[in-house]
């Protein structure tokens, strides 16, 4: 098991959710940490609520969509903290749309933060990992990275992408003393379906905050036991962590059932 006390980690999506949890429990077990988030308000709250543990934390407002704000991200870090060794992808949203009605706008602003937020923290910070032949780049895909559902194309996409993105990543560095993690979270009480944007549920109707509340029912996964899962994954340097029961089990249909587990999901929803 690697020991992350002492490391700096730059963490997206900080201000709330797995984010947060993730900022405080590095915080706990030493490391520095240089946090990022598009709610500047929500950022200084991670910020006041990690103070308590005496490692250096530096805040910076940020949307991971914004190629060139990314890059100007990891020269102010760099320049702050001196050096990264842990990068950790986490920033997303969600759109739920069949992809009939699925407008362009709605899957552009979800793929510029879910995958190409990814993709731009990467590349902005690669070249710092290269040049030390030393990290740890931790992407955050779903469960939803493993298994389609309806109206969730948008975000399927994002998420087989970024697992995509990730399993080429960690091929091209296995000859380095870089490692690369995915992660696949199931169902995760954040305050990510209150954000979503809802225009179509399961059943062909939607109401925004009853999909909010049905989310919140069947994750049953907190924000910290999330964290707790994924920087154990990242000491024992795992390329895969799945999170939650749920998870566990979607990926062990899908890999029994690959072509037929659409209607093996079908049948549990319907059970509900």
């Amino acid at each position: 098991m690697q020991s992350i006390a002492g490391k700096v980690a730059v963490v997206t999506g900080a201000g709330s959710g797995i984010g947060r949890a993730l900022a405080e429990l590095l915080a706990q077990q030493g490391c520095h940490l240089a946090l990022a988030d598009i709610n500047a308000e929500s950022l200084q709250g991670t910020a006041s609520a990690v103070q308590q543990y005496g490692t250096r934390v530096s805040c910076h407002p940020l949307d991971v969509a914004d190629r060139t704000a990314v890059y100007a991200f990891a020269e102010d870090v760099l320049s702050e903290h001196g050096s990264v060794q842990l990068l950790i992808n986490n920033a997303g949203v969600a759109v739920s749309q069949t992809i009939a009605e699925l407008d362009y706008a709605d899957f552009e602003w979800l793929m510029g933060i879910n995958f190409w937020g990814v993709v731009h923290g990467t590349k902005a910070f690669l070249p710092h990992l290269l040049q030390n032949d030393a990290g740890h780049i931790v992407n955050l895909s779903s469960i939803f990275g493993i298994i389609g559902v309806p109206t969730q194309g948008a975000y399927n996409a994002s998420k087989f992408a970024v697992r995509g993105f990730t399993e080429a990543l960690r091929q091209e560095l296995s000859s380095s003393n870089i490692t690369v993690s995915c992660v696949h979270p199931g169902g995760i009480k954040t305050n990510i379906a209150r954000s979503a944007r809802f225009y179509q549920g399961m059943n062909g109707k939607c109401d925004a905050n009853r999909a909010a509340a049905d989310f919140e029912k069947l994750a049953r996964t907190s924000p910290a036991q999330a964290a707790r899962v994924i920087v154990e994954g990242i000491k024992a340097k795992n390329p895969r962590i799945l999170i939650g029961s749920d998870a566990r089990l979607l990926d062990w249909i899908q890999r029994l059932l690959p072509a037929a587990y659409p209607k093996v999901l079908a049948k549990l929803m319907q059970k509900r």
